[in-house]
């Protein structure tokens, strides 16, 4: 299915891009979240006339993410687990955690944007990890886990 893409998508395309994309990615995800666009003659003339709309909002997006990543940018999260002597957790600590660690911190992120490419934390000690704000903006957060007393 031909798309046109309404904002940049990761490992797809930039905003106003033509994408040839199979048709239940795009039925089902980018049209729902509105990340596209079908490809019609009509809605590439409407798409013309919004373009710089658009791209101002991608602009301030940008801008916001990157203003939230550097007052995020190296806060520490402690998290405190009941643990083994050896270290080790029992059960784990997963990106729902840290996502409530930020939020008790004042800080309002996604779980989903959390980045935890090892897979959920096991053991006590520091780990540091990605949050993904926007495609382009990266910020780390440092996260302490503690056994509990």
């Amino acid at each position: 299915m031909q798309i046109i893409l309404m904002e940049k998508v990761v490992n797809l395309g930039n905003l106003g891009d033509l994408v040839k994309v199979k048709d239940g990615y795009a039925r089902n995800f980018l049209i729902p979240q509105g990340k596209a666009k079908r490809a019609t003659p009509t809605a590439m003339k409407e798409f013309e006339a919004k373009r710089a709309e658009l791209e101002k909002a991608a602009s301030e997006k940008l801008a916001a993410a990157q203003a939230f990543a550097d007052k995020l940018e190296g806060v520490e999260v402690t998290i405190a687990r009941k643990a083994g002597v050896d270290g080790r957790l029992f059960g784990s600590v997963t990106n729902y955690d840290v996502a409530d660690g930020l939020k008790a911190l004042g800080f309002e992120v996604e779980k989903a944007n959390i980045r935890m490419p090892a897979g959920p934390l096991k053991t006590v000690g520091e780990s540091t990890l990605e949050i993904a704000l926007h495609t382009d903006v990266l910020a780390t957060v440092k996260v302490a886990i503690v056994a509990e007393q």
